[in-house]
Parts: C-alpha cells; sequence; structure tokens
C-alpha cells in the first residue's frame, strides 16, 4: 500500500495480527535494498507480532524526495510508527538498515522497546574494514574500478550501478553461488542517486559511538562470522557501548544469516522478543 509519510509517498506492508507489538523492520543499502528481505527474514515472525516493513524513501518503488539524509529517513520511520498507531515498537534493521534502527532509537529512546541489528556497525569504520577484505579475496578477481565507484558513491547512473552490484556481490555469501548472485542482480531495483548520496554525504558523517551508551530498551545484535563488509568487530563494538546488549555470531554465513542460517536466526530472534517484549504483549497506542 502507499502511505504518504512526511509528504513522500512510501510502499508499505503490514504483516501479522492487529493488536500484537508492532516490529518495524528497516531494509538495508540505500538504493539497492528494498522491503523484500526484511518481509522474507520479519515475516517469520508475523504469527505473533505485527511486522511493518516498506520501502525508504528513495529507495524500492517509494517516491524519491531528497534530502536522503539519516535525519530524514529516522523521521520517516517515525512518520510511520505513528501510522500504524503504535505507542512504542521494535526496531530492526540489518546492515544500513541497522545504521537507521540505531538512528532512530537514539533519536527517539522512548518509543523504542527493543532493537534486533543484523551485520551492522555503529560508525563508519567498517568502510576500511570492508576495503581490506575485498582486496585479500580469493573468491573472485574484483574490477578496482567498479569496485571504487560503488564504495565510494560514484555511480554514472542506474545501469552503471547494476554492474557495480554484480561486482561486489560474489562477497557476500559464506558460499559462493553464481547463480544466486545473478538472481539478486535481476532482482535489484537500482536507484543510483539514493545510493550515492548514501556513501558521499552519509557515511563520512556516520558515527553513534557516544550516543549507544545512553539507549536503555534489550538489543540484540547478530552477525555473520564471515561478514565482509560489516565484520564481527563491528558487532562487537555495538555490544561493548550498549549496555546489557547480546551478541551473537552464526559460524556458517556471510552478511545474512538470517538466509543462510534462516532456521536458527529465526528462532534466536524470536526468543529474544518473546522474551524481553512478549508476543501476547499489547502493541500501545499513541
Amino acid at each position: 500500500m502507499r502511505v504518504t509519510v512526511n509528504d513522500n509517498e512510501l510502499e508499505v506492508e503490514l504483516l501479522g495480527p492487529e493488536g500484537a507489538p508492532v516490529v518495524i523492520a528497516c531494509h538495508g543499502a540505500p538504493g539497492l535494498g528494498s522491503r523484500a528481505e526484511p518481509r522474507a527474514s520479519f515475516g517469520r515472525l508475523a504469527d505473533s507480532y505485527r511486522v511493518l516493513v516498506y520501502d525508504a524513501r528513495g529507495s524500492g518503488v517509494s517516491e524519491g524526495k531528497g534530502p536522503f539524509t539519516h535525519e530524514q529517513w529516522a523521521a520517516d520511520v517515525e512518520g510511520l510508527r505513528e501510522w500504524v498507531g503504535a505507542e512504542r515498537v521494535v526496531l530492526a534493521g540489518g546492515s544500513y538498515g541497522g545504521f537507521m534502527a540505531m538512528e532512530y532509537a537514539v533519536r527517539h529512546p522512548d518509543r523504542v522497546l527493543a532493537l534486533v541489528l543484523r551485520d551492522t556497525s555503529p560508525d563508519n569504520a567498517n568502510e576500511d574494514m570492508a576495503r581490506a577484505n575485498a582486496l585479500a579475496t580469493r573468491r573472485v578477481d574484483l574490477d578496482l574500478e567498479k569496485f571504487g565507484r560503488i564504495m565510494d558513491g560514484r555511480t554514472r547512473d542506474d545501469a552503471d550501478l547494476k554492474e557495480c552490484w554484480r561486482e561486489i556481490l560474489p562477497l557476500y555469501d559464506h558460499v559462493y553461488d553464481p547463480a544466486k548472485v545473478e538472481e539478486k542482480v535481476e532482482a535489484t531495483h537500482y536507484r543510483y542517486e539514493t545510493h550515492n548520496w548514501a556513501f558521499t554525504e552519509n557515511m563520512p558523517r556516520y558515527d553513534l559511538k557516544d550516543r549507544l551508551p545512553s539507549l536503555t530498551c534489550p538489543v540484540l545484535v547478530t552477525v555473520g562470522r564471515d561478514d565482509w563488509i560489516t565484520p564481527v568487530a563491528c558487532s562487537e563494538t555495538i555490544a561493548r557501548l550498549v549496555p546489557h546488549a547480546r551478541l551473537v555470531v552464526f559460524e556458517k554465513s556471510g552478511h545474512s544469516p538470517q538466509v543462510e542460517e534462516a532456521e536458527a536466526w529465526t528462532a534466536c530472534v524470536r526468543g529474544f522478543l518473546d522474551e524481553v517484549v512478549g508476543a501476547g504483549a499489547p502493541a500501545g497506542r499513541g
């Protein structure tokens, strides 16, 4: 469904029973990601939770009015919380979606029941780690020009973003499957302007380390052992900074344990939420 939030139409899906605790799940990869990934992963919890997934401003099939700042994207999450009518919500996100879940939580701590983070980072230190991991890989021979354009936010148009995405996708999974890579390439919505903004404007300034210790909500941090782009060290930093955060490392996963170890990851997230939120708890109304 189309929902207008802050003068921008977003494509939104609501899954699960009315009245259940609300989970807002943020997708990663601005300009490349969409609601499809959080729908597949958090949709598994829709038997007990009210799950809201959406294409962020400038991604998927949502409208793309700028700016594509963290401030604007966090404000859009707040608009979605108000629209769904929940006083407090669980915020979830993987990769760049984890950046946004944390950005929202430090801005609106009174609105967050719990945080579920996957393969993410508290600052931009992951970028240097990712570059080193990519250059050290023996999996594929990287075209360093394409690699540089996508990492630096210098893609030329949607077609170029597609080719650069194809170049780095082999790095993501624990087990490389060229057929799956090509399937992902063709399934992606490409919005190069959003991607470029995220990596030229937002990432150089991204650093939440000094604000994370103020969080008081329960926090689950999950990560794949072989994650190349937001390595385990990034999740360890989050877990160290956030009081009482829980860290779970999935040993047979790359950047996507919600896919590569789906059953174990889902059981981990469900167990955490059932404990700290309770599937039978009311969502609350604003």
